[in-house]
C-alpha cells in the first residue's frame, strides 16, 4: 500500500502533487517485492553517483531497479525529478552535461547513453553500447574530455577478439576507449581502441582534472602468493622440509598432504617459516596494480616503462581519486595475510589468523612510488574478541570503497562500506602516516553501507549512496552530520534488505571492527586467493555426507580406501563463492559445511541437502576467523542464510548468446557425458548438468557441475563434487613444477597475472592440465587414449565446453540493444535474436523507452506480441513496435530479464497491479512523480 493515495493529491497543483508524491515515494520505499520476481547478482557499485557539470542534478544508480534516477540539487536539498530504465545491474554513471549521462550495466555488458529530459523530468536511453563481460567504471578525458573510459573483463560475447584463454602472458583486464562525440555506426558502437592491459579483470578509474591521464586499476590484483603443489611437497611433514606444522591437531590424528602456500619476497618464494620454494615456481608475477594511460594519445595508450604502472599497491583495489592540486592517486583497498596460517585460538600451532585477515588501506601514488596507508593502525591485533560494543571497534573503518577529494586538495572523504561510517583524512597527514584513527573524523551514516559519494563544495554538501537500504544521505561537510536521508525506490524482497547487512557489517562481525565475511568474499563472489585456514586446535569429525557409488566391477568402497571425513588441518583452499549455493547440497570444497552431520539423525545424507543447516555451519567461523566475541545468534543465521542463498551467478559469458556450442565446445560435451572415463562412469555422473532438477527450487533450481555427493578424485581432502560454472573467472595462471597425467613439467614461463588456477587448492594451470587428471583412471588410460593425439584433443575440447558451462541463466540474460529510427537495419537482428531466446524459454524480453515524447513499455507475451504498460492497450505486433519507433522518432531499449522479471521491468514496477503507464498518467507513478494528471 502506498503511504498516499495519488487521489488525495488531485486537488492540488502540480508543484504541490510532487511534494506530495515524493512523500508517497517515501513512504512506499520498503521493498515489497516476492524472491519469485527478483534475481539477487549482488553487483559492487563502483562510481554510483554523478553531479552535473552545473551543480544543479545528482544521478544516482539503482542497481536493484535497474534505473538511473534523477534528483534537483538546491540549497534546501535534494528533490527526486525522475527515474530512467537502464540496463541490468548499472553500478556506475558520468554526466557529461545536465542532459547527457552515461550509465555502465555490469550484468547487461552495456552501457547506456541517456538522454535526460530538460529540466531532468524524464528521459530515455538513446544508445546502447556493447562492451566486454561485466564493464564496472567510467570516467570522460582526454582533449575536451570527450573520451570514454570503460573498464571490463577481457572476455565476454561482445568483444571482437579472441580472449585467447589457453594462452600463457595474456592480460585479462580491458579499457575500451569510446570517442564520446562520434560512436559510429555499428550496432554496439565503434571503440578508438580496447586496451589490455597486464592484470586480472578491472575495476576502478581515475582521470586527472586536465584530462590528460587516465588510471586504471586491477580488481582482484592479488599479493604475489602462490601454491606448491603437493607432489612437491616431501611427506613427514616439517622436519621433512614438508609442510610446515602442526602437521596433527590437539587430538593427536596427523593430518593429511598438502601442498603449501608461498609468497614473493621480492627475490624468492617463501613459505610461513621463510624457507624457500623458488625452483619449484615456474612463473613470476610482477604484480603490476594500477596502470598510467595517456588519454590525449592517439589512439590512448598505456605509458611505456615502469611509468606505465603502480605494483604492490593492496591486495583487492576497490577505488581511486586523484588529488587535484599535488596529482597524487589514492586507491582504496585491502591487503590479504593468506601467506599466514590458520583460524582459531592458535593454542597448539602458536599461531592464528584469527581477528587479523586483512587490512583496510589507502595506498598513495606519487612519483616517489607506493605508500600504503593502513587505516586501523590504533588496533592492537595482540588482543582478541573484546565484547561489543568497545572502544576500538568504534574507531575502525572496514573495506574502504568509493572517495573524494576538496578542490583544494586538502582533505580526503573515503566511504567505508563494512563500517557504514564516511573517513574524514587531511591528504598531508594520510600522506605522512600522521593521522590518528579517531571518530572526531568520521561521520556515520545512517542507511549503512556507503559505497560512494561526491562532493557539492558550493553548497557545503557531501551526498552518499547507501546500498544497504538503496538511498542517498545528505551530509553537511561543515559539521560533519548526515541532514537528510532519502531513499530511492527498491524492489528487493524484504529478506534481502535485512540479510545483507549480515555480510559486509565489520562492526557486528568482528570485535576489532575490520572484518566481515566480505574481506574474503568480495561482494558475495571470492577474492582469487588461497587460504590455509585449518584450526589445530579443532576435533576431527566424520563426513555423513552421500558419497557416489562405484561400478560393481571396482568393490564395494566408494572410497577407495581414502580418508573421506575431516581432519580439522585441512591445507591451502581456494577462496569459493558464495553465489549459486541454493540447491548444491553440503558446502565448501570438503563438504564439511553440512547439515549432514546434525544430531537428530545418525544416517548418512540426513540434512546434507538442506542449505540452509549447511551455512549455519559456518557461524563459527565469525569467532574463530573474524575473531567475535560469540558468534551470531540462530535467528541472525537464519537471516543470514536467506539473503545468501538468494545470490545466483551470472550468464557464462564464453558461451554464444545464442546458447549453442561450437563445435569443439560440443566435442568436449559429447566427451565429457558420454565416455566412460571415471570409476563412477562418465564426467557427467558426478558433475551433473540437470538444468531442470528439483523444480520445488524455482529459480534455483538444477544442477551445474554437481548433485552435492562426494566422490573420490584422488586428492587427499576426498572432496565434494564441485560445480563448474565459475571457471573462466580463473584463467591466468600458467606454469607449474610437476607432471599431471601425461603432461611434463612447464618450463619458466615468465610473467602471469594470476598466482591460483584451477581445482581445490588453486595449483593446476590450465584446462589442459585439468582434464588430464582423467590420465590416472584405469577405464580411460585401457583404452589407449591420454597418450595419443586423439585423447590430447578431447581434453583441449572439454576444456573449451568447461569454460562455457551450463549456468543457472542462459547468456542471453541481460544482453540489451537500443532501436531508434535511424538504426533499424543494425539494430534488427539482434532484436530478432532477443526475441527468439525469449520464445525459448531463456529470458523474459522487456522494451523500454520513449515514443513520440511518451515514456512507454513492453513486454513480449509470445506469439509476436507485445503488451503496453497501460491496461487499456492491447498488445501490439513486433513488427507494429518497430513502426512506432520508426514514425514516432522513438528510442526503444530492448532487453532480455530473468524469467519471473518480466512484469515487474517492464510492465508494473512496483507491482501492485496497477500498470506503470496509467500510474503515470494519474501521476502516481514512483518513476516519475513529477508528472501531472
Amino acid at each position: 500500500m502506498k503511504a498516499r493515495s495519488a487521489a488525495s493529491c488531485r486537488d492540488v497543483s502540480c508543484i504541490a502533487l510532487a511534494v506530495c508524491l515524493l512523500v508517497s515515494l517515501v513512504g512506499d520505499a520498503a521493498p515489497r517485492t516476492s524472491a519469485a520476481s527478483f534475481t539477487l547478482f549482488e553487483s559492487g557499485q563502483v562510481r554510483p553517483l554523478a553531479l552535473a557539470p552545473s551543480g544543479n542534478y545528482l544521478f544516482a544508480v539503482n542497481t536493484p531497479d535497474n534505473r538511473l534516477e534523477v534528483f534537483k540539487v538546491a540549497a534546501s536539498g535534494l528533490t527526486q525529478l525522475g527515474s530512467i530504465p537502464v540496463g541490468l545491474e548499472p553500478v556506475a554513471v558520468a554526466a557529461r552535461s545536465d542532459t547527457e549521462v552515461w550509465v555502465v550495466n555490469h550484468l547487461s555488458d552495456s552501457v547506456s547513453v541517456v538522454e535526460v529530459a530538460s529540466g531532468g523530468l524524464g528521459g530515455a536511453v538513446v544508445r546502447t553500447l556493447l562492451v566486454g563481460d561485466e564493464p564496472r567504471d567510467i570516467v570522460f578525458a582526454g582533449p575536451s574530455q570527450g573520451r570514454a573510459f570503460i573498464t571490463t573483463a577481457h572476455r565476454g560475447q561482445n568483444v571482437p577478439y579472441d580472449p585467447q584463454f589457453t594462452t600463457p602472458g595474456i592480460g585479462r583486464a580491458d579499457v575500451w576507449v569510446f570517442n564520446a562525440n562520434a560512436l559510429g555506426s555499428s550496432l554496439g558502437g565503434t571503440p578508438l581502441t580496447i586496451l589490455t592491459l597486464f592484470s586480472d579483470t578491472p575495476r576502478a578509474l581515475a582521470v586527472t582534472p586536465d584530462g590528460s591521464r587516465v588510471y586504471a586499476a586491477a580488481f582482484h590484483s592479488g599479493n604475489r602468493t602462490t601454491i606448491i603443489h603437493e607432489t612437491l611437497v616431501p611427506n613427514g611433514g616439517e622436519a621433512a622440509g614438508g609442510v610446515p606444522g602442526p602437521n596433527v591437531n590437539f587430538q593427536g590424528m596427523a593430518a593429511p598432504e598438502t601442498g603449501v602456500l608461498v609468497k614473493f619476497n621480492g627475490q624468492d618464494w617463501l613459505d610461513s617459516l621463510g624457507r624457500s620454494w623458488t625452483n619449484d615456481v615456474k612463473f613470476s608475477l610482477p604484480d603490476k596494480d594500477v596502470f598510467v594511460i595517456d588519454a590525449t594519445a592517439t589512439p590512448p595508450a598505456q605509458l611505456g616503462g615502469t611509468s606505465g604502472f603502480y605494483a604492490g599497491v593492496g591486495t583487492i583495489l576497490f577505488n581511486m581519486a586523484v588529488n587535484p592540486v599535488s596529482g597524487k592517486v589514492y586507491v582504496s583497498n585491502t591487503e590479504a595475510r593468506n601467506d599466514l596460517r590458520f583460524e582459531g585460538p592458535g593454542t597448539l600451532a602458536g599461531t592464528s589468523l584469527r581477528g587479523h585477515l586483512h587490512e583496510s588501506r589507502i595506498s598513495v601514488l606519487g612519483t616517489s612510488g607506493v605508500a600504503p596507508r593502513h587505516l586501523n593502525k590504533h588496533i592492537n591485533y595482540g588482543a582478541c574478541c573484546a565484547a561489543l560494543p568497545n572502544a576500538e571497534n568504534d574507531k575502525s573503518l572496514a573495506q574502504p570503497l568509493g572517495m573524494a577529494v576538496t578542490s583544494d586538495g586538502a582533505t580526503l572523504y573515503v566511504a567505508a562500506f563494512g563500517s557504514s561510517k564516511i573517513g574524514v583524512y587531511s591528504t598531508a597527514a594520510l600522506e605522512a602516516d600522521t593521522f590518528v584513527p579517531s571518530t572526531a573524523n568520521q561521520i556515520p551514516v545512517s542507511g549503512g553501507g556507503p559505497t560512494g559519494l561526491v562532493l557539492d563544495e558550493a553548497r557545503g554538501r557531501m551526498y552518499v549512496l547507501t546500498r544497504f537500504d538503496n538511498a542517498i544521505s545528505v551530509i553537511n561537510t561543515t559539521t560533519k552530520q548526515e541532514i537528510s536521508h532519502l531513499p530511492m525506490y527498491n524492489p528487493e524482497p524484504p529478506s534481502v534488505v535485512a540479510g545483507r547487512p549480515l555480510l559486509y557489517d565489520a562492526r557486528k562481525s568482528s570485535s576489532h571492527g575490520d572484518s566481515s565475511c566480505a574481506s574474503c568474499h568480495i561482494f558475495g563472489d571470492f577474492d582469487s586467493l588461497d587460504w590455509n585456514l585449518g584450526n589445530p586446535d579443532a576435533p576431527y569429525t566424520y563426513n555423513l555426507n552421500p558419497i557416489a557409488t562405484a561400478p560393481p566391477e571396482f568393490g564395494p568402497d566408494p572410497t577407495f580406501g581414502q580418508d573421506p571425513n575431516f581432519h580439522p588441518v585441512k591445507g591451502p583452499l581456494a577462496t569459493q563463492s558464495l553465489r549459486g549455493m541454493a540447491n548444491h547440497g553440503p558446502m565448501h570444497w570438503r563438504g564439511d559445511r553440512t547439515g549432514g552431520n546434525d544430531a537428530e539423525s545418525a544416517q548418512p545424507d540426513s540434512g546434507a541437502y538442506n542449505e540452509a543447516a549447511a551455512f549455519a555451519k559456518f557461524n563459527p567461523a565469525f569467532m574463530d576467523l573474524l575473531g567475535r566475541n560469540a558468534q551470531l545468534s540462530a535467528a541472525e543465521m537464519q537471516q543470514f542464510s536467506a539473503f545468501i542463498l538468494q545470490i545466483v551467478y551470472p550468464p557464462n559469458p564464453v558461451r554464444k548468446l545464442d546458447n549453442s556450442l561450437t563445435a569443439r565446445q560440443q566435442a568436449g560435451k559429447d566427451f565429457f557425458v558420454n565416455t566412460q572415463s571415471f570409476f563412477h562412469g562418465s564426467c557427467e555422473s558426478c558433475h551433473r548438468i540437470d538444468p531442470n532438477a528439483n523444480p520445488s527450487a524455482g529459480p534455483f533450481k538444477g544442477f551445474f557441475g554437481t548433485d552435492g555427493r562426494s566422490a573420490f578424485v584422488g586428492t587427499a581432502i576426498f572432496p565434494k563434487t564441485p560445480h563448474l560454472r565459475n571457471l573462466y573467472q580463473k584463467v591466468g595462471m600458467f606454469g607449474v613444477n610437476y607432471p599431471f597425467g601425461f603432461l611434463p613439467p612447464d618450463p619458466f614461463l615468465g610473467d602471469q597475472v594470476r598466482g591460483f588456477g584451477f581445482n581445490s587448492d588453486g595449483s593446476l594451470d590450465t584446462m589442459l592440465r585439468f582434464n588430464s587428471g582423467f590420465d590416472f583412471h584405469p577405464t580411460f588410460n585401457s583404452v589407449g587414449i591420454p597418450n595419443t593425439p586423439a585423447g590430447h584433443q578431447a581434453k583441449l575440447d572439454m576444456g573449451e565446453f568447461l569454460l562455457a558451462f551450463d549456468s543457472n541463466l542462459a547468456p542471453i540474460v541481460g544482453q540489451q540493444v537500443t532501436l531508434t529510427a535511424s538504426n533499424s537495419a543494425v539494430a534488427g537482428p539482434r532484436v530478432d535474436l532477443l526475441i527468439a531466446r525469449a520464445n525459448a524459454g531463456e529470458c523474459e524480453l522487456v522494451a523500454k523507452g520513449r515514443i513520440s515524447q511518451a515514456d512507454v513499455g513492453y513486454l513480449s507475451v509470445g506469439s509476436g506480441l507485445f503488451k503496453r504498460d497501460k491496461q487499456a492497450h492491447l498488445p501490439v505486433s513486433d513488427l507494429v513496435l518497430r513502426q512506432l519507433v520508426a514514425t514516432g522518432s522513438g528510442a526503444l531499449t530492448y532487453t532480455c530479464v530473468p524469467l519471473g522479471a518480466g512484469q515487474r521491468i517492464g510492465l508494473d514496477r512496483d507491482l501492485d497491479g496497477h500498470l506503470d503507464g496509467d500510474e503515470r498518467a494519474a501521476g502516481s507513478n514512483p518513476a516519475n512523480p513529477l508528472s501531472c494528471p
